[in-house]
């Protein structure tokens, strides 16, 4: 009897143990805001800058890995109107991609940048297409038959990221307290001026501001060639040459 009691008074003491584990561990958690402010030349959304946030603590037990963050259900980036929705998709490493086509005509998906390297070929209406985004980095998706196509998918090593909505708004939940590496992207903006708004960071309370992050796109994108590096077909064509000459 005494030992039944013992038992069950042991059991509600590592009950109460490891619930006040969890809130404390939970409490140390921070929510992560910043305020994006693009400047460029035209009018330019403050929408899809990419704030994400790398320990440089070390990979500590309290922190999620990428590769938990790997969504079960494959994201997609589907071509529909001559054009890829999202423009922007921002994937843990290691995230498979699907590529439907949803247009009445052929696609052909591809990537020459240092992200992932691919090419999908030739593929037709109501098909799909799967891509293992395996290292990280930025990938430039482009359609090698329509010049006007053409996306984003960054893959990042830390789960701590966030994408900026239409006013500017960056929010990153559940970051454990420690130093951080700052780091932010924006499509127009040159690799050297991006580089410049790296920091450290020191995440210390439950919120925490990073302030406003002035981002200058001094960068735009211009026309770009097709996976052979040569101009497109003349505009109107659903159906592009079968070789590089």
């Amino acid at each position: 009897m005494r030992l039944r009691i013992l038992i069950s008074a042991v059991t509600i003491a590592v009950t109460i143990l490891v619930f006040a584990l969890s809130i404390a561990a939970s409490a140390e958690d921070s929510t992560v805001t910043a305020r994006v402010d693009v400047v460029s030349e035209g009018t330019r959304s403050k929408a899809n800058v990419v704030v994400s946030l790398t320990s440089l603590d070390g990979a500590g037990s309290t922190l999620r890995s990428a590769s938990e963050a790997v969504p079960v259900q494959p994201p997609r980036l589907v071509q529909k109107g001559k054009r890829f929705d999202p423009h922007l998709l921002v994937v843990p490493v290691g995230t498979a991609v699907e590529f439907p086509n949803r247009d009445p005509f052929f696609h052909n998906v591809f990537s020459l940048f240092e992200g992932k390297s691919f090419d999908l070929g030739l593929y037709e209406a109501g098909t799909s297409r799967l891509v293992h985004f395996d290292r990280a980095g930025v990938s430039y998706i482009f359609c090698n038959i329509h010049p006007e196509m053409s996306a984003v998918v960054i893959a990042m090593k830390t789960p701590y990221y966030a994408v900026s909505n239409g006013e500017g708004k960056i929010v990153i939940e559940h970051v454990p307290q420690g130093r951080y590496l700052l780091q932010v992207w924006a499509e127009g903006a040159s690799p050297d001026n991006l580089k410049s708004l790296n920091r450290e960071v020191m995440i210390a309370s439950v919120d925490h501001s990073l302030g406003t992050i002035r981002v200058v796109e001094d960068s735009p994108l211009g026309p770009h060639k097709n996976m052979y590096g040569r101009d497109y077909d003349a505009p109107g064509s659903d159906y592009p040459r079968t070789d590089p000459r």
